[in-house]
């Protein structure tokens, strides 16, 4: 945790999906219903360490820094060194981003627009550290605009599992709830480790055995 925000972000962790708080940008697993429960996990303690920050990348940084030399910095690296403060523009002549103004940025990404001979030419991305407010403006925006193209970051992680859910079961979405775990006499998990990958599933996962007086077998692929 970043130890000039040190106490900012332990009060934002205690207000992690809780009750009237904010839904931690590290997982999309659902809440808790009691209210002061701990329920994050360690990427989530860094998503909102990183979410907090007070260090800005600005102008003066992409002036110093290449792209060709970000490019090879390590993903901690290039988080730890900030947020943007502004919109930048890629320079294509000196290899730098340049800062520009929000109605520079906004006609910039107009011109393109416009320029498509069709609105599914445009693909929205959108990333899972964004919250749901942002994300729901965004699709909004692109429905106006005409266009249904709206990937993001679950797509890299979900994709071939939704293939082939929608193979075997008819549906690429996930058909169960949170309440379902408390009725479930089995419950498999298979191409995934709660314990390194969804730790808050890991509290689930163990009320659920709790409700089974005999388990019969463990089994883990």
């Amino acid at each position: 945790m970043q130890s000039e925000n040190s106490v900012k972000n332990v009060k934002a962790l205690l207000r992690a999906n809780q009750p009237g708080g904010f839904d931690c940008p590290g997982c999309a697993w659902g809440d808790s219903e009691k209210v002061g429960k701990i329920d994050f996990c360690e990427n989530g303690v860094k998503a909102i360490a990183w979410e907090a920050t007070s260090k800005r990348v600005d102008a003066n940084f992409f002036k110093q820094y290449s792209i060709t030399e970000l490019k090879g910095w390590d993903d901690h690296s290039l988080e730890k060194s900030g947020r943007l403060t502004e919109p930048m523009f890629y320079n294509g002549e000196n290899d730098h981003y340049q800062p520009i103004s929000w109605q520079q940025a906004f006609n910039v990404i107009a011109d393109h627009l416009k320029n498509l001979s069709s609105p599914n030419e445009a693909m929205l991305y959108t990333s899972g550290r964004a919250s749901n407010e942002v994300a729901y403006l965004y699709q909004l925006f692109g429905r106006v605009l005409g266009t249904n193209n709206f990937p993001d970051c679950s797509n890299m992680c979900h994709e071939a599992s939704g293939v082939g859910m929608t193979r075997s079961l008819g549906t690429g979405k996930g058909t169960v709830t949170m309440d379902d775990f408390e009725h479930a006499d089995a419950i498999f998990v298979f191409g995934q480790n709660p314990g390194t990958n969804h730790p808050r599933m890991l509290g689930t996962l163990r009320k659920a055995k709790a409700n089974v007086v005999q388990p019969l077998f463990q089994l883990i692929i």
